[in-house]
């Protein structure tokens, strides 16, 4: 398909919709990017600005023997936009890379709004306009009107689940006295607060947990209450807590690597809180994803010690999201098969998580400026993790197609082996992927 205009639309102006907005625009075409707010807000979302982080503020991994990691990497190699502003954001969170969620979006917004090639718009847009290159990036709680055009007009089913945010506390509200700062077997600078328990404590908070009440479901989630699908990526800690009694002990309360130096001891089980901005006057509660109600988390949270006063910026959320069943809908350039010239990006397409969500906006961008220039389409060979989750979206892994996070295990192996354990393993991985990515970079996408 052949743009004249070489002029795209992108719906959304999350990770994905921002990432492939600065892909297209770099390419020399010009950018139409519609972002609903501030004119309307989806349940989950309350910042104006662009790219908001709504679950965490960690990207995970920055290390090269993790999945997301070599993604990051690949993506830097590349010129992504995301990178760049976590990098330029950052806050100490030890071997991983964490934002400051507010200085993260600004940025974003603007290099995106003082591109020259990029005119946002401020619209909700529920359908495509025939013969127009699209990206629809509406993220995954994408309105109803564009979910039924996106189900009856082009003919995919959508699927939801339910994903969760944890809760923010003010830094002065927590008593120093019983926490300390630590990160997980000393790896980088000590940035993590960690809450210590016995074994008494663990068991009454456990308990207090499993019978706390739970939050009602917003009215847009209501038709689904029913049928109830949690992502494991963000398990709401009191369904993991109901798994079992030490579910949580190899989960977010894993003591293991969190000696406290001034008792010499490693504890029962471990709450950790990792820096929410870069000042360090707010931290989140890693891992507590939550659908209780405000009261209970007050109640059942200050259970934890260290956290009996804290105060509450922000409480633990839970939201519906819809992903498509992509397998045969979407190609490894995430453009329809049915419809050319229309792509997707982001959760909706089946990647989970924020980079992974920052990647298909990169390739569906890529891909979508390529078709405006009259170019052949940039398949990513699935060697690369950018290839590997698009080929993983294109092709599904299962019978039931389900988000999915990047990891080594949707890569082709390597075709020699490699002795000195799984890290090395990756490690190897990560690099031909990389020597794959400088091969690209050298055909001049």
């Amino acid at each position: 398909m052949i743009n004249e205009e070489k002029t795209i639309n992108i719906y959304g102006a999350g990770l994905a919709g921002c990432e492939a907005a600065w892909q297209a625009a770099n390419r020399g075409v010009k950018v139409r990017l519609y972002e609903m707010k501030p004119e309307k807000y989806t349940p989950a979302h309350h910042c104006e600005g662009f790219a908001e982080l709504v679950c965490s503020n960690s990207l995970r991994s920055d290390s090269l023997s993790n999945a997301v990691g070599l993604l990051k990497a690949e993506l830097r190699a590349l010129g992504s936009l995301i990178m760049e502003a976590a990098d330029a954001t950052r806050v100490p969170a030890g071997s991983a890379l964490a934002v400051d969620r507010v200085k993260f979006s600004d940025y974003i917004t603007e290099r995106i709004k003082n591109h020259p090639n990029i005119e946002v718009i401020s619209e909700e847009v529920s359908s495509i306009p025939d013969g127009e290159i699209t990206v629809v990036a509406t993220g995954p709680l994408t309105s109803d009107a564009m979910a039924d055009y996106i189900k009856n007009e082009l003919g995919c089913q959508g699927l939801h689940f339910f994903d969760a945010a944890a809760p923010i506390v003010d830094a002065e509200s927590i008593d120093m006295e019983k926490a300390f700062f630590a990160s997980r077997y000393d790896k980088g600078d000590a940035d993590y607060i960690n809450c210590p328990m016995n074994e008494d404590e663990y068991n009454a908070f456990w308990q207090a947990l499993i019978t706390a009440e739970e939050a009602e479901l917003k009215e847009f989630d209501k038709n689904s209450q029913k049928k109830l699908k949690v992502f494991e990526g963000c398990m709401p800690v009191e369904e993991m807590a109901k798994r079992g009694r030490d579910t949580l002990l190899f989960g977010p309360l894993k003591p293991v690597g969190l000696t406290d130096k001034r008792t010499g001891i490693q504890n029962h089980a471990v709450v950790q809180l990792r820096k929410e901005n870069e000042e360090g006057t707010m931290y989140n509660i890693v891992g507590f994803q939550t659908h209780l109600t405000f009261p209970e988390q007050r109640r059942v949270f200050r259970m934890i010690p260290g956290l009996e006063n804290a105060e509450f910026l922000r409480y633990g959320i839970m939201h519906r999201n819809t992903y498509l069943n992509s397998p045969g809908f979407l190609d490894p350039t995430y453009g329809m098969i049915s419809k050319k010239g229309v792509y997707f990006a982001g959760q909706m397409t089946g990647v989970e998580g924020y980079i992974e969500s920052a990647g298909s906006g990169f390739v569906a961008g890529l891909n979508a400026a390529r078709a405006a220039l009259g170019e052949a389409p940039e398949v990513f060979p699935n060697i690369t993790m950018l290839g590997a989750m698009a080929h993983y979206v294109a092709f599904g892994g299962t019978a039931e197609f389900k988000p999915m996070n990047a990891n080594f295990g949707i890569v082709p192996p390597l075709e020699v082996r490699v002795k000195g354990g799984k890290a090395v393993k990756n490690e190897a991985l990560a690099k031909r992927a990389l020597d794959e990515i400088e091969r690209i970079k050298e055909k001049g996408i």
